[in-house]
């Protein structure tokens, strides 16, 4: 008897190339250095930082997270220590885990800031690739980049220029058509597309009668976004052609398969840390004995499967 060989797990993103296509998204694992007791952080595909700003931020009014139905809601507001600490304090520890470190970026006041980080990035070989995250909820603005395709197609253009390193744009799902802002982000040289972020959402304390984080209004992650994540990376992935980070509401194998078979390249794993800081490598487990029980010889092959069945 022929014994089968083992799932190939790793996929290409731009010039990047993870060993496995399961990250942990922004936001919800700190800098990696958190997790070092709880989990063997170098079977990870790739980590993708908290994102960093030029300029330390204290975050948002607190408090800054709560639970709903089949969710979380949150406004922490990117508190981030500022590029400059982030360098000295934070990837030293990041270099010495040996996988690719995606570093998350984002602009406070003026789009120019993107700039200014690219360029310190670039420089760095620890730095794997870029992650411009253009759609935040919780900056108190009332428009984000990510929100209009000609503002998308500008600033990405503009970093393209900047940088030869993995370039991933990072999209709002609060939107009339994500597939046209995708479309204007590829056309303007981004490797890849993470979706999706938060919905915005509110969620109010009927005792008190007030709302239950401080900022009123905050993003929502976690089971109850599922769908509409998934929905999108379908729709996105039917319109262009690079590589989709599919995220929302991953919390174990099943729903992240769904992803892939939906159009996923690769998927981040948020809320899910909050709760079971294993889940990530369960997910990756699961998805080589997914493959090897249904003969599946390489991860990539399952990408998009929906549309060839």
């Amino acid at each position: 008897m022929v014994k089968q060989a083992k799932p190939n797990l790793s996929v290409n993103i731009g010039n990047l190339v993870l060993h496995n296509p399961v990250m942990v998204a922004s936001g919800t694992f700190g800098y990696a250095e958190e997790f070092k007791e709880l989990m063997d952080l170098k079977k990870l595909g790739a980590i993708v930082t908290k994102t960093i700003t030029i300029k330390p931020r204290p975050g948002n009014l607190p408090p800054r997270t709560c639970e709903t139905p089949a969710g979380m809601l949150n406004s922490i507001g990117l508190e981030n220590p500022g590029i400059g600490r982030f360098i000295k304090e934070k990837l030293p520890f990041l270099k010495k885990l040996g996988i690719p470190v995606i570093v998350s970026i984002a602009a406070e006041d003026n789009p120019e800031e993107f700039s200014v980080l690219v360029r310190q990035l670039d420089k760095i070989n620890t730095v794997s690739a870029i992650e411009l995250n253009i759609s935040c909820p919780n900056l108190q603005k009332d428009r984000l980049i990510s929100q209009d395709a000609k503002e998308t197609f500008a600033l990405v253009g503009a970093i393209r220029k900047l940088t030869k390193k993995c370039l991933i744009t990072k999209l709002s799902p609060n939107v009339t058509s994500v597939p046209e802002i995708a479309l204007a982000a590829q056309e303007a040289g981004s490797d890849a597309i993470a979706l999706i972020n938060t919905l915005t959402g509110m969620s109010i304390d009927v005792h008190k009668r007030a709302p239950k984080i401080g900022s009123w209004v905050g993003g929502l992650s976690g089971p109850a976004i599922r769908p509409v994540a998934v929905r999108m990376v379908w729709e996105v992935y039917n319109k262009i052609n690079i590589p989709i980070i599919g995220m929302g509401g991953i919390m174990d194998i099943e729903s992240a398969l769904e992803f892939f078979i939906a159009g996923a390249t690769a998927v981040g794993v948020g809320t899910a840390n909050f709760i079971n800081p294993r889940a990530s490598l369960e997910i990756i487990s699961g998805l080589e004995k997914y493959c090897h029980k249904n003969k599946i010889n390489s991860i990539k092959k399952l990408t998009g499967l929906l549309l060839r069945c």
